[in-house]
């Protein structure tokens, strides 16, 4: 009886192991839209903000966000020639660190990809475009592929700043050049899947975006001069849209370092230096684009936007150094806002409040999503770290993960 009991209770445990969730976490949180599905959430913080629950000093150095996954935060920086990935616990305790790829050695060279994580593997590129899988618990390597090197790839001048996306069995990357844009490699081996013609372009510095139409999914991404729609299954580039020709202000730069925003058919397609942002209108069956409109009023820098409701949200750029904080109409781009606070930075949401994190001085905002007008309600400045602020905050289990370079720190922002 004693047997049958526990042959029972392991049947069951079992079955639960292969029905549970899938653990995971990608760059910019969920389908990498900047919101977080986070509830109960302090709506003011106090006077000197929120409750620091720990730091870690004198890691690593990198631009890159952080994932968060079964207890562990994980986050990549460089350490001689090598970009890094550590594993660091819920008491700020560095755990281990692995070297996984060949960084960036010119212009900026602290790591800039945010680990894209699912079950027990992380997923990461370099900032030479070495892709690599790793065990999450131990960080054994299961497979590295010099993906750059291999399919000739091209970088632009600050190297490759892509977070890898998954899709079923296949993990993708877009090394651009001559040979090819897009690849698509099994993500448990590492073997090429496909590769996609070529556009004969440059990558960007752009994480691309899985998106939904009708039941068809597609790979949108930006390349150094197209937005381009990409069949996950095959690597047949659907669709193309020129947008360099939208380039504005003296340098006329396509320097494109946003993940497009989706929804419902429409993708908005944003970036820094005076480049007009477009909205594009995505067909039923996702074989074509055409343009909805022009914005030449929020063109973000490498901050990110959110899409809350009808508005969209994010800081514009004006110079290297000054940028204000926007609120467009979706549908239409009618400006609800330009407002300035401390400098343009970085933006996520939660709860329908906005997080954002100035650049060059490191203050954080909490801020209601309104089309009325930005207030910050709360405010606070990050203590540790040196550089430009340039990493994204994480929202995980109430807690605010703030990334400053060198230092990492986790702050309490559960009510």
């Amino acid at each position: 009886m004693k047997r049958l009991f526990l042959l029972g209770f392991a049947a069951i445990t079992i079955f639960s192991q292969c029905n549970s969730p899938k653990s995971q976490s990608e760059w910019r949180g969920p389908n990498r839209t900047g919101v977080y599905n986070e509830t109960g959430l302090l709506k003011v913080w106090p006077e000197k903000g929120p409750e620091m629950l720990w730091s870690l000093t004198d890691i690593p150095k990198g631009y890159s966000s952080v994932a968060v996954v079964n207890d562990l935060v994980y986050l990549t920086g460089i350490k001689d020639s090598m970009d890094v990935l550590m594993a660091v616990d819920m008491k700020g305790q560095l755990k281990w660190q692995v070297p996984y790829g060949r960084r960036w050695d010119n212009t900026f060279p602290d790591s800039r990809c945010t680990p894209t994580i699912q079950d027990d593997r992380i997923y990461l590129s370099s900032g030479k475009g070495d892709l690599a899988c790793l065990n999450a618990l131990t960080g054994d390597i299961f497979w590295q592929v010099k993906a750059s090197e291999k399919f000739e790839g091209t970088y632009g001048q600050w190297g490759i700043s892509e977070s890898l996306l998954l899709h079923g069995d296949y993990v993708y990357y877009t090394p651009c050049g001559e040979k090819t844009t897009m690849i698509a490699l099994n993500k448990n081996t590492g073997e090429t899947v496909w590769q996609s013609k070529s556009l004969k372009d440059k990558p960007g510095y752009v994480s691309p975006l899985m998106v939904d139409r009708n039941g068809t999914k597609l790979i949108v991404t930006v390349t150094e001069n197209n937005v381009i729609g990409v069949n996950p299954e095959t690597g047949e580039i659907v669709w193309t849209f020129n947008y360099a020709e939208y380039a504005g202000g003296e340098w006329k730069a396509n320097i494109q370092t946003n993940t497009p925003l989706y929804h419902e058919g429409k993708i908005f397609v944003t970036n820094g230096y005076d480049h007009k942002s477009v909205m594009l209108d995505l067909n039923e069956d996702a074989s074509s684009v055409k343009l909805a409109y022009v914005d030449s009023l929020l063109d973000v820098h490498h901050g990110g936007a959110v899409r809350l409701g009808n508005y969209v949200y994010g800081s514009n750029w004006e110079h290297n150094r000054m940028g204000k904080w926007v609120c467009l109409e979706w549908k239409t781009g009618k400006a609800m806002y330009e407002t300035e606070w401390e400098n343009k930075g970085s933006i996520i949401s939660a709860e329908g409040m906005l997080y954002c994190y100035d650049e060059k001085g490191g203050n954080i905002a909490l801020s209601k999503a309104s089309p009325d007008g930005f207030n910050v309600i709360s405010s606070f400045k990050v203590p540790l770290g040196k550089g430009p602020h340039w990493s994204h905050l994480v929202i995980k289990d109430g807690i605010l993960y703030v990334r400053h370079e060198d230092a990492l720190m986790a702050y309490k922002i559960k009510a």
